[in-house]
């Protein structure tokens, strides 16, 4: 097997998911709990990027946890016990039967520090990471179709790809001519540049430009991978929404319970 596709030992490609910072701009929920746990449809935001990459075929996990990360921790200790089936004698307290939840994923919990930049906690990852592995933030969700990026990764050859998209618009945009509107588009996405949406996957060597816990993924690492050729963009047209306010959380949370959530790509 080429080094550049060395995998975990289970035979899979991790994903990490940044599941460390405050999350300030949700200070309702957060003040709380961490912002990947704050929850749509009863099941935490970041069960939700979960199923999505599982839906793709990839089950092992990498957490990198900082702020109120024991909430994290504990949500997976318990994982079978709160989405799984069981049966007990109410009498004696003997659990007579556990049934497995439907998802088999292999989660590694990281504590990474409350400090530590997005950068700096990849960095720490490191054991954990022997080769190819893919990287995503915990605090939002979309429609990507994870084997096309990871297709077009493995067609170009260069060492990180980050899924680019266009965000969506906070307000409504106006069509003006003279005094007139004519024409209004509610919340339309963003016709301007691209931004970097996560959903990226990096080769081994990527580790070489995180310096400290410091390092800021999104500024001297992927600066430096663009200036040396090796930064690729993946275009997605369809569904992404960050999760950075109380108006986004209800928005996703309208999206679900009108059974219309456009990441939700899996079968129940």
């Amino acid at each position: 097997m080429d080094a550049r596709t060395v995998t975990d030992p289970d035979g899979t490609i991790p994903v990490v998911i940044l599941a460390g910072g405050l999350g300030t701009r949700l200070r309702e929920e957060t003040a709380f709990r961490p912002k990947p746990m704050v929850e749509v449809g009863g099941r935490p935001l970041l069960w939700h990027i979960m199923k999505l990459y599982d839906h793709f075929g990839f089950q092992r996990f990498v957490l990198p946890v900082g702020y109120l990360g024991d909430m994290i921790k504990a949500y997976f200790l318990s994982y079978a016990d709160r989405h799984a089936d069981f049966t007990v004698e109410t009498r004696s307290g003997t659990l007579l039967r556990h049934d497995s939840p439907p998802e088999s994923w292999r989660v590694t919990v990281v504590d990474t520090g409350p400090d530590t930049m997005t950068g700096g906690r990849i960095r720490r990852l490191e054991r954990y990471l022997p080769g190819r592995f893919m990287v995503t933030y915990g605090d939002g969700v979309a429609d990507v179709p994870i084997d096309r990026v990871m297709a077009f990764h493995e067609a170009h050859g260069r060492l990180a790809t980050v899924t680019a998209v266009r965000p969506p618009s906070r307000f409504g945009a106006l069509g003006i001519e003279g005094d007139r509107v004519v024409e209004f588009a509610e919340k339309p996405q963003a016709e301007g540049g691209w931004i970097n949406g996560g959903f990226m996957v990096f080769e081994h060597e990527v580790l070489r430009y995180l310096s400290d816990d410091s390092t800021v993924l999104e500024r001297e690492p992927l600066e430096r991978l663009a200036r040396d050729g090796q930064l690729m963009a993946y275009r997605h047209h369809g569904f992404w929404e960050p999760m950075d306010t109380e108006r986004d959380r209800t928005n996703l949370m309208r999206l679900w319970d009108e059974g219309i959530a456009p990441w939700k790509m899996w079968d129940d």
